[in-house]
Formats: C-alpha cells, sequence, structure tokens
C-alpha cells in the first residue's frame, strides 16, 4: 500500500504524495511496475507480521483445482463449476451469519438444526397445510429469527454462555423438526414452485452474467477510490492509484472469467446472485455503517466497547438474529436444492456437518474465532474451498469418512493458522 507516512526507500511522503520527489522537486509518478512491486512487498510484510490475506486462501484454491483436476479432468468442466456455484450458496449463508456472531466474540451451534427447522417448517407449512408459498418462506425464516432472538436474550441478558444456549439449541430445534415432520417422513415440494426454483433457475441470457461481472468490477473500482480520496484528505494511510487498478484489473479477470464459464453451462444461476447480493448488504452493514463499527468495536473488547457507550446486550441479542435468520435462509436453499425435507437431511444438519462446514468456511476465508477481525466477503472463498474439496471427492467415489477426516482436518488448520497470526501479531504489539 501507498502510506501517508515515510516510504521504504526513506523519502517522506505526504498524504497528497504522487510518488518520491526528484532532484528537481518534481512529483515522479509510479507506474504499474513500482505499483506492482509495492503491492508484493507488502503482502510479504503482511504474512511475515502474521497476517492472513486472501491471497493465501486463492493460492491454496488453485492447489486444490489443480489436484482434482488432474485427478478427473471433468472437476473444472463448465457443468460442475456451475453446480458448484449454485452447491456454496445453502452452507455460505449459514456462514454469512456465523461471521456475525464470530466478529463479537461468540459461538453459535445451532445454526444447523436452525436450517433444517426452516426447510421442515416450510415443507409442512406448504404441502400439508396448503400454505402459500411466500408466506411459508415468510414465516420459515422469521422463525429462524426468533430463535436467534431467544438465544441472544439467554447470552446476552441472563448471562448463559453463547456455546452452552446454542448447544441446547443444536438439539431442541433438531429434535422439533423431526417432530414436525413426524410419521409423513419425507416431505417432496413443488419442482416448480418458489422454493424449488432458488437453485433451479438460471439465466439464459449471456448478457446476465458480464453485467453482474462488469457491476461489481465498476462497484469495486468506485468504492476503492472513493476510500482512497478520503483517506488521502484526511492524511491517512492510502493505497497508491497503481494499486487500485491493478486490484480491479484482477478482479475483473477473476469476474468475466466465472461469466464466462457459467455461460458456457446455463447461464448465470439465481441462487449465486442472490448469495451475491447478501455479501454485498452485508458487508455494507458491518464497514460502512455506524452499527457495523459497533459490531468491531465490541468485538475488540467488552468493557472498552461497553465504556464507548456501546450497548453490549443489544448488539449481542441483534447478531444471533441475523445468525438465525441467515441460518433459516440457508437452509431453504438446502431444501430447495434437494426439493424435500426429510428426517435423514435434519439429522445430518443437526449432527452438525452443516455448522462444520459454515465455521470452516468463515474461518478458512479470515475470520478470526477471536473477534473483531473478519467480513462476509471472507465466506465466498472459504465455502468455495470447502465445497471444492467435497465435489472433488465426489467426482473420485470417496467414501463418506474419508470426506469428514479431511473436511475436520481443514478446519484444524484454519483454525490453528487463526491463532498462529493472532500470537505472531502479538508479539509485534498488535492487537
Amino acid at each position: 500500500m501507498s502510506r501517508g507516512g515515510p516510504r521504504r526507500d526513506g523519502v517522506p511522503a505526504g498524504p497528497g504524495s504522487a510518488g518520491p520527489v526528484t532532484a528537481r522537486g518534481e512529483r515522479r509518478t509510479r507506474g504499474w511496475q513500482d505499483s506492482l512491486r509495492e503491492y508484493a512487498l507488502d503482502v510479504r510484510g503482511s504474512v511475515r507480521g502474521g497476517e492472513r490475506g486472501p491471497l493465501l486462501v486463492i493460492a491454496g484454491l488453485i492447489v486444490i483445482w489443480i489436484v482434482f483436476q488432474g485427478l478427473d479432468d471433468k472437476f473444472l468442466s463448465p457443468r460442475n463449476l456451475s453446480n458448484l456455484s449454485v452447491d456454496i450458496v445453502g452452507t455460505g449463508l449459514v456462514a454469512v451469519g456465523i461471521v456475525f456472531v464470530l466478529l463479537i466474540r461468540e459461538i453459535d451451534l445451532s445454526v444447523g438444526s436452525v436450517s433444517g427447522l426452516a426447510g421442515a417448517a416450510f415443507a409442512v407449512l406448504n404441502v400439508n397445510h396448503g400454505v402459500p408459498e411466500w408466506l411459508a418462506v415468510i414465516v420459515a425464516v422469521a422463525a429462524g429469527t426468533a430463535v436467534g432472538a431467544f438465544h441472544g436474550v439467554f447470552h446476552a441478558w441472563l448471562g448463559v454462555p453463547a456455546f452452552v444456549v446454542t448447544l441446547a439449541g443444536l438439539l431442541i430445534w433438531n429434535g422439533l423438526t423431526l417432530y414436525l415432520l413426524g410419521a409423513s417422513g419425507t416431505i417432496n415440494i413443488d419442482e416448480e414452485g418458489l422454493v424449488a426454483s432458488l437453485t433451479s433457475r438460471h439465466f439464459g441470457n449471456h448478457l446476465a452474467a458480464y453485467a453482474v461481472a462488469a457491476l461489481g468490477t465498476a462497484g469495486y473500482a468506485l468504492a476503492a477510490h472513493r476510500r482512497r480520496s478520503r483517506h488521502r484528505a484526511a492524511g491517512m494511510p492510502y493505497r497508491s492509484r497503481g494499486e487500485v487498478w491493478l486490484r480491479t484489473g484482477l478482479l475483473a479477470v477473476i469476474a468475466f472469467a466465472a461469466a464466462f464459464t457459467l455461460n458456457r453451462f446455463q447461464g448465470l444461476p439465481l441462487a449465486l446472485l442472490i448469495f451475491l447480493v447478501v455479501l454485498v448488504v452485508s458487508d455494507y452493514v458491518l464497514r460502512r455503517t455506524r452499527y457495523g463499527r459497533r459490531v468491531y468495536a465490541l468485538g475488540g473488547g467488552v468493557e472498552a466497547a461497553r465504556r464507548a457507550g456501546i450497548g453490549v446486550e443489544r448488539v449481542r441479542v441483534a447478531m444471533f438474529m441475523v445468525s438465525g435468520t441467515l441460518a433459516a435462509v440457508g437452509g431453504l436453499f438446502v431444501a430447495s436444492g434437494l426439493t424435500s425435507a426429510s428426517p435423514t437431511t435434519a439429522r445430518a444438519a443437526g449432527s452438525g456437518m452443516l455448522l462444520i462446514n459454515a465455521i470452516a468456511a468463515a474461518v478458512i476465508g479470515g475470520t478470526s474465532l477471536f473477534g473483531g477481525r473478519g467480513s462476509p466477503w471472507s465466506v465466498l472463498l472459504g465455502v468455495v474451498v470447502i465445497q471444492s474439496i467435497a465435489s472433488g471427492m465426489g467426482l473420485l467415489g470417496v467414501q463418506d469418512a474419508v470426506q469428514f477426516m479431511i473436511t475436520g482436518g481443514v478446519l484444524l488448520a484454519a483454525v490453528a493458522a487463526d491463532a498462529l497470526s493472532r500470537r505472531a501479531q502479538a508479539r509485534r504489539g498488535r492487537p
């Protein structure tokens, strides 16, 4: 990054500097090579300083893709990648809710059961009782919000540890799900209905995928330049213009390559579009609003946040409500992919596989288990890593027992990396 303080070459650079000062007192604008070199130095310094950036996750993802493509050439086919983009959504939405809770140094172990409860509630209301789909969806999502509020009140106002409250919730809501399904067992939902279309609908017009790629790239470029201008005007550290364009260019390459790949199969999936919208909105709330700053402040320290006038209890309850809501929405996407709700899937969700994948996605992407660090966008990379492993092993016919062991190992490695990162920063006097 281009900083407002002294540069690495020892030449002072004020907030308005565009580059080092030559012997004639003229400003020399840094070119692409200088920006690329400076960006590489920043990345290397961050890694040595104990920070985990997205580039490390991307590097790991590339290795995973190369390995599985070498073992099965169907792995990187447009069909499999398109299916992958849909499969990540259910777990990804649950993981976004987990991020909100992790940011305040808490955990929600009930999200798998809540997602199963939402799917079962929708199926029972719509299929067994004839409730319109749109109303059944609202009731299912509202149930997730109510469950989150229930957990938050017990934790924030009664002082029960979040681990205990949500562990009890895991059992309670899983039991309620099985009770709702009852003797009827599997309930098949309408394959042409609203919920089923969440994962089956694709925008076949090629312009749709390219428009989303262009809009995302332009939005990032605009936000990055505005942030750079604000930091520069305030005398704060800011990125060079070259680095901003370099990042924008890399994003454009990835976005348009993804759009091209999706268009080679069935086009842009509706599920992926919804997931991206949720990520954008969540990131905006956390990074661009006063409420989001309170969340990060609470994650940095409870007492400091309380002394700053933050309503700690209210924020905690709100975060568990967000987690419950997104768990319910994710559960509807899971039910959509299966086009059914059944005791088998309810037990699978409640037993912890969905929970483990959601936590792993958040932590692998860079959200800290120790609070105060992370963003919803970290989920995107993390869940792609998790689902890529699952997809690759599925193509190879690897048995479930091995998949569980590998997923558990990946989660353990991510948590260990998080702990080592925090320790390295503590040695350097950083929070």
